[in-house]
């Protein structure tokens, strides 16, 4: 691994483009146990200033309250109540401009590094409105003037509320600094909902479940306040938890440790699996620490909300659970939730550090509880028992394998049709890369998407679906939806309800794809009460092709490359179109290696 140059599978690129789809994947998860995405240190670097930009720029901007001393005098004000307010601000306007997850490298966005903004202040981008048939002025799927005019209120709200001082008010125990006036957090709050029922992708990116929902908390005083922040942090730490009672978590461990920089390569993270390189399902290890992740979510936060006392047992919680958070952070999972894991290190010194002395059990209004428990129980429940229905984020069904994904299948020239089709601000991610690297070392280094997705229990269903689509032939291209949308949508991190069918017919919308040119494989996330997921097959021109189920424990028992051909197993089929795609005008033999983005 070099400062920029990546490191890449031991394998020719012309030869490995000639290898058969099975091959090549079983070349790419094999390089995935030794090194990961391969990212070279060039990468890290810009993650760790990213970091450090976001703790920088939160203390410079809260140090400008007025009633607080300079950046320099932190140690005499961090613990204001308003400081925890304006964080939220500040990390919500991170956010939202594309700085926090799902930015960077390791999600595909290579040059320029961030989407989000770049697409949400450009007409003609492509947006995604929840319930278009349901909520009225909602309909369409291209951003107007109207939109983008949204998007700079948001942007412009939050600066303003950032900007704001505190009301005076007295809190024993603290300056005269006061909390932000709840009448000065409307614009932001009504602005990011009424956005967000345009086009659902800017309300995720705002990390709505978490921090737009914190702004409604700024209404009750002091005593309350806080309290309802601990609540927030409680029902993600347990929602989080509860995601993680499946089977698909050990995938995700090994997986992510894989490709953390800091776990020596070799005989360590060969141990993570069973037989490197012949059987790469996950070994005890993972196992282990999965269930220690889980066990750690419900009794550390379950200790901390309603037992702690402020004492050393407290302080242990809290240093083990920041150690906790620290490893998720240095790992650099892909998403890059860095941010994300400093907010909660950060909360648990200041909630249940410096403000420890709030309790639950100091709860004076049941209002509270009307405000947030829809959000931190009903949804979560729902989205739990019906995954199709609510988005993994505020389901907090996080990051645990068991989310919606899918696989995009183009044919011919099809994927450049779309490129040139669709109004964005970036290329796709193989062009994307070919603006820092050779075409050969873009195309392997984007192939990388592949090994990473099939390396998770989802990934080897999917690659099973791909085989099921396409009769195991290799006149196709595979493009993980992933990295489709955020070439699309200008942002990505997770939510395969971002780049489903609905993604799909305003591509078509604009690039009018004939019959079996493009095609996508949904694969939503498993139910909690049930042990199959629900698949779907669409193409861009005839619509919904076929729907079924595949069960959990087929995924399980398989490797991250396909062996089944076209004969994966699923069940419940309901077809409505032959799945075999028809030939196209042109063939992908006729593009250039470089325009075959993974080469799949």
């Amino acid at each position: 691994m070099g400062f920029m140059k990546p490191t890449l599978p031991a394998v020719d690129a012309d030869a490995f483009r000639a290898l058969p789809r099975p091959d090549r994947l079983r070349i790419l998860t094999r390089d995935w146990v030794e090194n990961g995405f391969g990212s070279p240190y060039a990468v890290y670097l810009f993650y760790l200033v990213k970091c450090l930009l976001y703790v920088g720029g939160a203390a410079l901007v809260i140090s400008l309250t007025p009633g607080l001393s300079s950046v320099s005098e932190i140690g005499s004000w961090w613990s204001e109540p308003i400081v925890y307010q304006k964080l939220i601000v500040f990390t919500l306007l991170w956010e939202v401009i594309g700085l926090g997850c799902g930015s960077g490298p390791l999600t595909s966005r290579f040059n320029p590094p961030i989407g989000s903004v770049l697409y949400w202040l450009r007409p003609g981008t492509i947006r995604l409105p929840p319930w278009p048939g349901r909520v009225p002025l909602t309909r369409g799927d291209r951003r107007g003037i109207v939109d983008v005019l949204l998007y700079a209120g948001v942007l412009a709200s939050g600066v303003w509320l950032l900007g704001r001082p505190g009301d005076g008010t007295s809190i024993a125990g603290f300056g005269q600094v006061g909390l932000i006036d709840p009448l000065a957090a409307v614009p932001l709050i009504a602005s990011v909902a009424v956005l967000g029922l345009r086009d659902k992708t800017i309300f995720l990116a705002a990390r709505g479940e978490q921090y737009w929902l914190s702004l409604l908390v700024f209404f009750f005083p002091y005593n309350d306040q806080f309290i309802g922040f601990q609540l927030v942090m409680l029902a993600i730490w347990w929602g989080a938890a509860t995601s993680k009672l499946n089977h698909h978590f050990p995938f995700v461990v090994a997986t992510m440790l894989s490709n953390a920089p800091l776990v020596p390569g070799g005989r360590v993270k060969r141990a993570l699996y069973r037989n490197h390189p012949d059987d790469l399902r996950p070994s005890k290890l993972p196992f282990l620490l999965a269930h220690i992740g889980t066990a750690t979510e419900y009794l550390v936060p379950l200790y901390l909300v309603f037992l702690g006392d402020g004492g050393r047992l407290t302080w242990a919680a809290l240093i083990y659970m920041a150690v906790f958070h620290l490893h998720i952070l240095s790992a650099i999972p892909m998403g890059v939730p860095l941010e994300w894991n400093i907010f909660f290190v950060f909360s648990l010194f200041y909630l249940f550090g410096a403000h420890g002395d709030l309790t639950v059990w100091d709860l004076q209004s049941p209002w509270l509880l009307a405000v947030l428990l829809p959000s931190l129980v009903l949804l979560p429940v729902l989205g739990n028992i019906r995954p199709d229905l609510v988005s993994f984020l505020p389901a907090m069904r996080y990051y645990a394998g068991n989310w919606a994904t899918s696989v995009w299948v183009f044919t011919g020239d099809a994927m450049n049709r779309m490129e040139a089709g669709l109004t964005t601000a970036t290329r796709l991610a193989a062009h994307q890369l070919e603006t820092l690297y050779d075409a050969d070392t873009a195309m392997l280094t984007i192939s990388k998407a592949d090994g990473f997705r099939s390396m998770h229990s989802h990934g080897r269903a999917l690659n099973g679906l791909v085989d099921r689509v396409t009769d195991s032939q290799d006149d196709f291209v595979t493009v993980e939806g992933e990295v489709v949308a955020g070439f699309a949508v200008g942002w990505n991190f997770g939510e395969g309800h971002l780049h489903n069918d609905q993604l799909l017919r305003a591509v078509q919308d604009r690039c009018g794809f004939a019959p079996g040119e493009v095609r996508v494989i949904c694969l939503e996330g498993q139910p909690i009460h049930r042990q199959t997921q629900v698949y779907e097959i669409h193409d861009a021109s005839l619509g919904l092709l076929e729907s079924g189920h595949v069960k959990v424990r087929d995924m399980l028992d398989r490797q991250p490359w396909p062996t089944d051909g076209p004969n994966y197993p699923v069940h419940g089929v309901r077809s409505l179109h032959p799945l075999r795609p028809v030939p196209s005008a042109a063939s992908p033999t006729d593009a250039s290696p470089t325009d075959l983005g993974t080469a799949s």
